[in-house]
């Protein structure tokens, strides 16, 4: 394009049919010389929307004129009804305008073009207002006019010179072109309303001076972006407004300190060599966070060569999770917008940042959420508009299968990275399957004993610790198993094991009764005792109440939880608290930090908030109270306690393992095999990799023998 003519304008320019900014700002700035705009509201951000155009107008030498009306608050209104000076209000209004902006980052590289083009004389301002006898209103009409030299065009419509009005609202304009014979008289019409307006020769208005007004403001955004002290504007009540430093663009950056190992950068090699698409099955504690987070780095500098941003979306199970990327993020250069909770804390930021976005303003952008939030309509409603390249990061990814989130992933995401130490869903193929088809296949694996073998997770031993279940817990046990075995008879629910289904209730329940199975307290009673001088000590109950509870109808009997810290803390006089799901977020931290410390708090209990993420490295001692025969739930829990700190080279791990009864009648003894063979799974996996594993498997020898499991 060399000219207005070339340009390719069509007559009107509707949201529906066309990008406003992409397809009519940015040709029509690319060519013209000069550019007049009269509109209801101005920002300076706009001229962050109208991007790479607006750098060639400048460059070109261009020259802008503006007019517009501020926008009035109640108070500037009061003011003026008080027998303020119209010409004050409406400047601090207008400046407060100016400021709005200054605080935006989308702004800063359109900042720059203003403040260039007042510094060389070539952006002029003026405010506009009614003023009819008493009557102080908004100037509220919408035209422009580009100009290359030889030829026009004008232009009306709805949008204001805002970054709603020109992306986020649905707008339409329409365009008329001198060398069009049946435009050309409307866009002369048109450029003479507009000089009718610059030169306050217009019936009804009043035209102000403004661009000295805002010149000091603009100015001074080059020493607020240098880091120098921040602006501050006196507004007419003499109270002081401070204008913050402007914020960096968002785009993700490896910190110069952070040390990634070799077999992270193979985890990234791996994953870009998949065309950014893979699952990364790393055992916890190996640094799957720094890990993702090295790759939408790279990957967002590799796009940036390409002058593409990047938005990143994060998914964490849990909203402690998503506080936790979110420092974890900030070290990498970005603040991320934080989406879960109210809608209202969120919802605005995270769509201007796609608005910035899609005007090429900001390099990039995260928004961390939660698997809640995710499935909710304003976040995917957000994630629908978004059309430029997307990273969607998930953490705990096997999370994402179950029914009511598996459908709910951007489908518009290019690239896309699944986090997790065990990626396959317990009992749910169409789960797995949904997982692989959205992520791709497992392109990385660190497991835990190359983990340990590379230095990331300490060494550790292994206590087994057998209990048995009492008659009436083996009686229930054995009902629920044989209703789970019908259920499993029907070949369409094999795979249908949600927490919510049939066969995910009593798999649960089966699990609850062998976690809360009653010789546990004592057996962990002696085991306890003999540590009571040992620190940094973790233990894990089973969830609920025991299942036997609800078959009485009763509910006096303390739960597992509560009975273990009445024994640990009064009994045993071992400092020690909970950590569960109702513990408060700014307690969880402070009980975390007393832990870490090692001074005032011995014992953490907690049931499954302690599985997933949350960083607890200073833990040396593990009590499994309960774990169910999900491989997903033991394995977090192991790397829970395998995290190195300083210190720390050595974990131990005492597991309460059910066992059958010495002496049941011998129709239940295929009942007991199942249930054995279930809980030495847990066993064989854990024993394997600890220093004493030929002890560990010693222990349990005989049951083996005795019920035919040698092999399992």
């Amino acid at each position: 394009m060399t000219d207005l003519r070339s340009a390719g304008l069509l007559g009107d320019y509707r949201s529906d049919r066309c990008d406003m900014v992409t397809d009519f700002y940015a040709p029509c700035l690319a060519v013209a010389k000069e550019y007049d705009r009269a509109v209801g509201y101005f920002s300076a951000s706009v001229l962050a929307v109208l991007g790479r155009g607006l750098d060639r107008f400048a460059a070109r030498g261009g020259t802008m004129r503006i007019i517009a009306s501020p926008q009035l608050s109640a108070q500037d209104v009061e003011q003026i009804r008080a027998g303020y000076e119209v010409r004050a209000v409406l400047e601090r209004a207008a400046l407060k305008d100016l400021q709005d902006a200054c605080e935006d980052p989308r702004a800063v590289h359109g900042l720059g073009q203003l403040g260039a083009l007042v510094a060389e004389g070539r952006l002029d301002i003026k405010l506009a207002y009614i003023s009819a006898g008493d009557r102080i209103g908004m100037y509220h009409e919408k035209i422009g006019i580009f100009r290359d030299g030889q030829d026009l065009v004008a232009f009306k419509g709805s949008a204001n010179e805002t970054m709603p009005g020109l992306v986020g609202n649905f707008e339409s304009i329409e365009v008329f072109r001198t060398w069009e014979a049946g435009d050309s008289a409307r866009a002369m019409r048109i450029d003479q309303d507009f000089g009718d307006l610059w030169y306050d020769r217009t019936p009804l208005l009043r035209v102000l001076d403004f661009t000295d007004a805002a010149k000091e403001i603009i100015e001074s955004r080059e020493h607020r972006s240098s880091g120098t002290a921040d602006y501050v504007l006196p507004p007419l009540d003499g109270a002081m407004i401070t204008v913050p430093r402007l914020d960096q663009p968002g785009q993700l950056a490896i910190p110069a300190e952070l040390v990634v190992r070799d077999y992270q950068k193979r985890a990234v090699e791996r994953w870009f060599e998949g065309e950014g698409r893979g699952i990364l099955r790393m055992a916890t504690g190996t640094g799957k966070t720094l890990t993702a987070l090295s790759a939408a780095a790279q990957l967002a500098r590799m796009l940036a060569k390409r002058d593409e941003p990047l938005l990143t979306v994060v998914i964490a199970p849990y909203q402690h999770l998503v506080d936790q990327w979110s420092r974890d993020i900030a070290w990498f250069g970005v603040t991320p917008v934080r989406a879960y909770e109210s809608v209202n804390r969120w919802y605005g930021d995270a769509s201007a940042l796609l608005d910035a976005l899609a005007l090429g303003t900001r390099k990039g952008g995260v928004i961390v959420t939660t698997n809640a939030t995710l499935a909710g309509g304003p976040l995917q409603d957000i994630l629908e508009r978004h059309r430029g390249h997307t990273l969607v990061i998930a953490d705990e990814c096997h999370n994402l299968g179950a029914k009511r989130l598996r459908d709910k992933l951007p489908a518009n995401a290019r690239y896309r990275l699944g986090l997790s130490a065990t990626p396959e869903r317990w009992f749910d193929d169409d789960g797995t399957a949904s997982l692989r088809t959205y992520f791709g296949s497992v392109v990385f694996e660190m497991g835990i004993g190359d983990a340990i073998r590379a230095g990331a997770l300490c060494r550790y031993t292994y206590t087994p610790v057998l209990v048995e279940l009492d008659d009436e817990e083996a009686e229930l046990y054995s009902e629920v198993t044989e209703k789970i075995a019908k259920l499993m008879a029907v070949r369409d629910l094999v795979d249908d094991a949600d927490e919510d289904t049939p066969l995910g209730k009593l798999l649960r329940k089966r699990s609850n009764i062998l976690g809360h199975a009653r010789a546990k307290l004592p057996a962990l009673r002696r085991e306890i005792s003999g540590r009571r001088d040992d620190w940094h000590q973790l233990l894990y109950c089973a969830e609920g109440r025991h299942p036997l509870v609800h078959e009485h109808g009763t509910s006096d009997e303390p739960t597992q939880l509560q009975q273990a810290l009445m024994m640990v803390g009064q009994d045993l006089r071992m400092p020690a608290a909970q950590y569960v799901a109702e513990t408060r977020r700014g307690e969880r931290q402070e009980l975390l930090r007393r832990f870490a410390d090692g001074r005032d708090l011995q014992v953490l209990l907690s049931m499954k908030c302690l599985d997933e993420g949350v960083d607890v490295p200073a833990a040396r001692t593990a009590y499994l109270l309960a774990s169910s025969s999900n491989p997903r739930q033991f394995i977090q829990r192991r790397g829970r306690v395998l995290r190195k700190s300083l210190g720390k080279d050595h974990a131990d791990i005492v597991d309460f393992i059910v066992v059958p009864l010495d002496q049941s009648p011998g129709a239940q003894r295929g009942t007991e095999r199942r249930m054995l063979a279930r809980e030495l799974a847990r066993v064989t996996e854990f024993a394997r990799l600890a220093d004493n594993e030929g002890q560990t498997l010693d222990i349990l020898r005989p049951l083996r023998v005795r019920y035919g499991l040698l092999d399992t």
